[in-house]
């Protein structure tokens, strides 16, 4: 911007010592004594009055913050439990595993109506745990292929229990047998590739 601009005549620069005047003149009173001075300065009221302030000069709130005594009042014990508390921000506070009902923060009553709801909470979940028990899956190892071949002999699936091998196996002997089928060929051969898978899945463990 040139010097001879007319904007540059029309910018004004505050001056920071009359800014440092206006503000020193918003200033509330002294509230000392027969102080007449601005009061910039804050000064806590003290215990019970948390977020009130005196207004006082310099001189002044120096001359209050060296008499000030917070605890002024109070006895020697109250000031030693004041500064414990301060150590959890007044806050109440328990041993590990503990808690108000058993501080006796709760009246007798209430601690016994609690007891009753907690005993009759535990007791109805306990019935709902017992209720929903199943009984354990058996375990099963993974077939080989020739017992998967043997109970698919029998017309069984790899899911077949011990007595269901147990139970075909006596319905297929009663069929091919060949008492029941007048000495047929087929059926003494189909008996006889029964009784090979029903005794390799006896040798397996299966049955």
């Amino acid at each position: 911007m040139k010097l001879d601009s007319k904007y540059f005549d029309s910018i004004r620069v505050s001056s920071r010592r009359s800014e440092g005047a206006k503000k020193e003149t918003r200033a509330p009173l002294c509230q000392w004594k027969g102080c007449d001075k601005p009061g910039p300065h804050r000064a806590p009221k003290g215990r019970g009055r948390d977020g009130e302030y005196f207004h006082f000069c310099v001189d002044h709130v120096r001359q209050y913050n060296q008499d000030y005594n917070y605890f002024e009042g109070m006895s020697d014990a109250e000031v030693n439990s004041f500064r414990k508390d301060a150590l959890t921000g007044h806050r109440p506070t328990w041993k590990t595993g503990a808690n108000a009902w058993a501080h006796g923060t709760r009246d007798g009553a209430r601690t016994e109506e609690a007891a009753a709801r907690v005993a009759e909470s535990t007791a109805r979940m306990t019935r709902k745990a017992r209720s929903s028990r199943t009984a354990p899956s058996t375990f099963r190892r993974q077939l080989k292929p020739l017992e998967r071949k043997s109970l698919k002999t029998l017309d069984l699936g790899d899911d077949a229990t011990r007595e269901d091998i147990k139970t075909r196996f006596k319905e297929l002997v009663k069929v091919h047998h060949p008492d029941a089928n007048g000495g047929d060929s087929r059926s003494e051969e189909k008996l006889r590739e029964i009784l090979q898978a029903y005794n390799y899945l006896k040798q397996s463990g299966l049955v």
